[in-house]
C-alpha cells in the first residue's frame, strides 16, 4: 500500500500506518509504504525525523509543493492513499470560528488529489468542521464533498464521513474527530467505519505508573514504578527513560486552587468556596469556561487532550489526585503514544505536537481496515 502523508505534525496518524500492535509489542508495518511525508512546523517536522528516521520527511509549506516536486518523490507507480488533514484550530469549538488561510488549506488538499490520483484519501478534522461555513455562508463539509466529486473533469471522490471518539479504539480519552474517506469514482469500492471494541481504559489504567511530579519539577525516569496493567506495559515497552515528564513552576493562586478543586468540579466549585468564605475573595475566578480548573475523574476516561494539557486555567486537566496539571508525556500516553515516542522543540510546542495529533491506537484502526481494501 503506497501512501503520501500530508500534514503529518509529529506523526500520531502516521504511526497507526507504520506499526502493527502484535502480542502487546509494536512491529513493523511491511504492508504500508510511506512515499514520503509533508510538514511545515520545522520541531514537529525534526520530531517526525527521529521517529520515523526512514521515511522522507518533505519540511515545507505545502502550497509551495510543486507538481514537479510531488511528481518526482512519487515516482511511476500509482499511489493507493493520502492521509492526513490540514491544522484543525480553524475549525475548532474551542478555538476561534473563523474561516481563515489554515481553513482553506483543503484547497491544497484538493490541489495534491489531482496532481497525485490516489485510490483513496483519509482526511481527519475536528467536529467544528461539520458546522463551518466558509466565507460564502456554505458549509464546508458540502464544499468539500462537492469540489472533489469532480476533479479536472476527469475523475473525483466520493465521500463518507463519521464521527468516532477515540475511546472505543483503546484510547484513554473521549476524543470526536470526523474521518473523511473518500474513494476514487472509477473503483468499485465499498467502505465502513472500523466498529470499536467496546473496551473502556481509564486515566487512571493509563497513567497511574508515572512517578509523582511536583510544580517546576521534570524527572527522567520511572524510579522504583512498575507497570500496573497491560495498557501501561504496551506503552512503556523496553524503555528506561521518561521523557516530557515535566511541570511549570505555579503560583501560589493556582497551586491553592488545585489543592482545593475535588474531580469533576472546576471553577465554580472554587467560587462556591470563595463564597462560603473557606477560600478569600483573590482566589475568585471571573474568566473562562465553567470546566477551566477542573480536577479529572480517576476512573472515567480522560477528557480530549489539547495544547492546554498542562495549563490549570485551560479546560480540565488536573491530575486526579495530585494538585497539578498533567504533564506533556501523560498526555501522551493519553493519546496512546507510546514512551519512547520523542517530541522536539520548546515545551510549548512539544505540548502542540501532542494535542494536535490523532491517536496512534485509532489510527491503527482505521490502517487495518483500509489495508483490507487496498492491500
Amino acid at each position: 500500500m503506497r501512501i503520501v502523508d500530508l500534514f503529518s505534525g509529529a506523526g500520531g496518524l502516521t504511526f497507526g500506518f507504520y506499526y502493527n500492535l502484535i502480542n502487546g509489542e509494536f512491529v513493523r508495518n511491511e504492508n504500508c509504504d510511506i512515499i514520503f511525508a509533508n510538514e511545515f512546523d520545522s520541531a514537529a517536522a525534526e520530531a517526525f525525523r527521529i521517529n520515523f528516521p526512514d521515511l522522507n520527511m518533505v519540511e515545507k509549506d505545502i502550497k509551495h509543493l510543486k507538481r514537479a516536486e510531488i511528481l518526482r518523490l512519487i515516482g511511476d507507480e500509482e499511489v493507493d492513499l493520502i492521509i492526513g488533514g490540514p491544522p484543525c484550530q480553524s475549525y475548532s469549538t474551542i478555538g476561534r470560528r473563523v474561516y481563515d488561510d489554515k481553513a482553506k488549506l483543503y484547497n491544497e488538499y484538493y490541489r495534491l488529489l489531482e496532481i497525485i490520483r490516489p485510490r483513496m484519501f483519509l482526511f481527519e478534522n475536528v467536529k467544528g468542521m461539520l458546522s463551518m461555513k466558509d466565507e460564502n455562508g456554505d458549509k464546508v463539509i458540502d464544499v468539500i464533498e462537492n469540489k472533489f466529486a469532480n476533479i479536472d473533469g476527469e475523475f473525483g471522490y466520493h465521500i463518507e464521513y463519521d464521527v468516532l471518539d477515540a475511546v472505543h479504539y483503546g484510547v484513554p480519552q473521549h476524543r470526536e474527530r470526523v474521518f473523511i474517506i473518500g474513494i476514487r469514482n472509477d473503483l468499485n469500492i465499498e467502505w465502513e467505519f472500523p466498529e470499536g471494541n467496546g473496551e473502556i481504559i481509564t486515566l487512571r489504567q493509563a497513567i497511574s505508573d508515572f512517578p509523582v511530579i511536583s510544580s517546576g519539577e521534570e524527572i527522567t525516569d520511572y524510579g522504583e514504578t512498575r507497570p500496573q496493567n497491560e495498557y501501561q506495559r504496551i506503552m512503556r515497552g523496553d524503555t528506561q527513560v521518561l521523557t516530557c515528564h515535566f511541570l511549570a513552576v505555579y503560583g501560589d493562586k493556582i497551586q491553592t486552587i488545585m489543592n482545593h478543586v475535588i474531580p469533576g468540579e472546576g471553577r465554580n466549585y472554587i467560587n462556591k468556596l470563595v463564597e462560603d468564605g473557606i477560600l478569600g475573595e483573590e482566589y475568585k475566578l471571573t474568566s473562562g469556561y465553567n470546566n477551566t480548573y477542573g480536577r479529572l475523574y480517576a476512573d472515567q476516561p480522560c477528557t480530549t487532550i489539547t495544547n492546554n494539557m498542562s495549563t490549570p486555567s485551560g479546560l480540565r486537566c488536573i491530575h486526579y489526585d495530585q494538585n497539578r496539571a498533567l504533564t506533556p508525556r501523560e498526555g501522551a500516553r493519553i493519546q496512546s503514544f507510546p514512551d519512547w515516542f520523542q517530541f522536539r522543540g520548546n515545551r510549548r510546542q512539544i505540548k502542540t505536537q501532542i494535542g494536535n495529533a490523532v491517536p496512534p491506537l485509532l489510527a491503527m484502526k482505521l490502517a487495518e481496515a483500509l489495508q483490507r481494501i487496498l492491500v
